[in-house]
């Protein structure tokens, strides 16, 4: 990582000896000569932390994992489902906000900028945290997972109960390695199909995570999200 993708101050704990890695670096090699060679990266230098700047380790309260960013022009800002403001929505995101719909009885947002979950604890994050223009999976193995398997553990081993969504087999495959996680997790655990098109009436939709996720919360004593936008 260079400079100007500086560890968010609550992380560095938690990042520091895996970013110091052989393949941490690796990654980093790769990045500079995929750049060098003028592919396109999604999303550009500098926001690729984006979503542990703007959720601090300490105010985690939910965790979504994503697989990789968009990987369409302008869509990616690096919280996973999320796209800048004024971007089409696609139609993953379309599926959560119909579930949102279903399951709190509140109005489809137009706009899927999710940067007002974030502020509220909501960790969204992503697997691999670049992805190559038009080529969506392009990133995964090539050393981010490291790194945000170091995120997810950082998490499930706070003191604090905490609710893990798990849209997908590779967000399950994900935290099924993490300790903490396991049958008897102080954490609430919640697994659904993703919300892609291809999967989601195998039971995305019904799924009732986001009430799920507010009860744990509220009897828990860490308070409800607000999952307006």
């Amino acid at each position: 990582m260079n400079n100007a993708e500086a560890i968010p101050a609550s992380w560095r704990a938690a990042l520091e000896p895996v970013l110091a890695s052989p393949k941490s670096r690796a990654l980093g090699g790769f990045l500079s000569a995929e750049e060098a060679a003028g592919k396109a990266i999604y999303p550009p230098r500098g926001m690729r932390l984006a979503a542990l700047a703007l959720t601090p380790l300490d105010t985690v309260k939910v965790v979504i994992l994503g697989q990789d960013p968009y990987h369409g022009p302008g869509q990616a800002h690096e919280l996973a489902f999320s796209v800048q403001d004024g971007v089409r929505l696609p139609p993953s995101l379309v599926n959560v906000f119909k579930e949102l719909a279903t399951d709190l009885g509140l109005p489809r947002p137009s706009n899927g900028n999710l940067s007002r979950w974030a502020e509220q604890g909501v960790l969204l994050l992503n697997n691999a945290l670049t992805v190559a223009d038009g080529q969506p999976a392009s990133h995964q193995g090539k050393g981010w997972e490291e790194i945000t398997d170091a995120v997810v553990a950082a998490v499930a081993a706070k003191a604090e109960p905490c609710v893990f969504m798990l849209w997908g087999s590779h967000a399950k495959k994900k935290a099924a390695s993490v300790p903490g996680l396991g049958p008897g997790s102080r954490h609430l655990i919640l697994t659904a199909p993703h919300p892609s098109p291809l999967s989601a009436h195998t039971g995305w939709f019904g799924s009732g995570h986001f009430g799920k996720a507010n009860m744990f919360l509220e009897a828990h004593g860490r308070g409800a999200v607000d999952w307006r936008l």
